[in-house]
């Protein structure tokens, strides 16, 4: 079953939100409105607005109140990934180049900046003040897990609680935003948003151990893709790796992943010391769990999908695992773009950016 298939019961009100989306993010400033362009036709697959929307139905109804949830988590889910990038000084996204590869720092950060800002504005003008308050926690809850990921990676003294705790504050928070929210617009009771909250945790964790997982596989190349390392990012195969092992032996590893040399060793060390079967059956759980608050729910087209969707964790050809894939295969790809092929790009798009601002002059 692919993505098409799961989304199905959605895809009159996906539709729509696309075209909601654009309308609520445009600009009458020239530039901005050229990069918010080139963000909505490179957009991901919009796994969390699908949350927002499946989680209203499974609750009661999908109202115009759950758009504008949809819209807000999309708005700060982007803006976000484009901060991410200026953190990480990363020159892709998703397969293509980032903003901050064609428009600089200043420009990302700015532009990360106006989509917060309309999610706030459009907040206020409809007195979502819950969207609100459950957005402002989440935006806290993923800057304080960035800046411990930043600190730790330093060290790369990480233990499996702290690394429990970055991911819960980085990826699973805006997931549990997701559900509740999508609860919250269709007049669900409090009980029923405890539980979206719930199980918003337990996808949005079991999401990022999948991705994390990717970073030692690949199906399609073969070869893992090495930005973890690269970035000095310690996730939970090596963390459970590491502590079955000798102080001297934990020691060496952490020593070449600093320098990030013998890459191969210590994938290689996680396989032996079964980290990778250690965080699937951890994330296979999570999902298992996710699974028991859905049925808690009674049967509709919503829960089926929802279930489906999350099903997808426990196979490594399935749709999640196949999104978390693609983008691990993507940034395998960009480390062997020609930096010159680089280089061009930003060129014509910087020379595209001139004559907008000379024409707006």
């Amino acid at each position: 079953m692919n993505l098409r298939d799961i989304v199905r019961p959605i895809d009159n009100e996906m539709k729509d939100f696309k075209i909601k989306l654009r309308s609520s993010i445009s600009s009458r400033n020239s530039l901005i409105d050229t990069v918010v362009s080139y963000i909505l036709k490179r957009k991901g697959k919009q796994i969390r607005p699908i949350f927002v929307f499946l989680t209203a139905g499974l609750n009661g109804k999908i109202s115009d109140s759950t758009y504008r949830a949809a819209i807000l988590i999309e708005i700060l889910h982007t803006a976000t990934l484009i901060h991410d990038d200026v953190v990480d000084d990363s020159n892709y996204r998703r397969g293509y180049f980032s903003i901050n590869a064609l428009w600089k720092s200043k420009y990302s950060v700015l532009i990360g900046d106006y989509l917060l800002s309309r999610g706030l504005e459009l907040s206020v003008q409809n007195n979502d003040f819950k969207f609100l308050g459950i957005l402002s926690n989440a935006v806290k809850q993923m800057s304080e897990g960035e800046i411990t990921q930043l600190k730790k990676s330093k060290s790369l003294d990480i233990d499996e609680d702290t690394y429990f705790k970055i991911i819960k504050e980085k990826t699973a928070s805006l997931f549990s935003s997701c559900c509740m929210m999508g609860a919250i617009s269709s007049n669900a009771s409090e009980e029923k948003i405890k539980l979206m909250k719930k199980f918003g945790l337990l996808v949005g964790n079991a999401f990022q151990i999948r991705d994390d997982l990717f970073g030692y596989l690949s199906f399609d190349t073969g070869k893992p893709s090495l930005n973890d390392f690269k970035q000095g990012k310690i996730t939970l195969p090596l963390i459970h790796s590491l502590s079955k092992v000798s102080s001297s032996t934990k020691r060496k590893i952490i020593k070449n992943l600093k320098n990030y040399r013998s890459i191969d060793e210590i994938i290689e060390f996680v396989k032996e010391n079964k980290g990778i079967e250690y965080s699937e059956k951890i994330m296979i759980d999570m999902i298992e769990k996710a699974y028991s608050i859905l049925n808690r729910f009674p049967d509709s087209k919503y829960r089926k999908s929802l279930y489906d969707l999350d099903s997808k964790f426990n196979n490594t050809m399935s749709l999640i695992a196949a999104y978390a894939s693609q983008l691990s295969q993507a940034d395998d790809k960009q480390q062997q773009v020609d930096m010159s092929a680089l280089q061009q790009q930003i060129g014509q798009l910087q020379q595209a950016t001139s004559e907008h601002v000379k024409s707006s002059q």
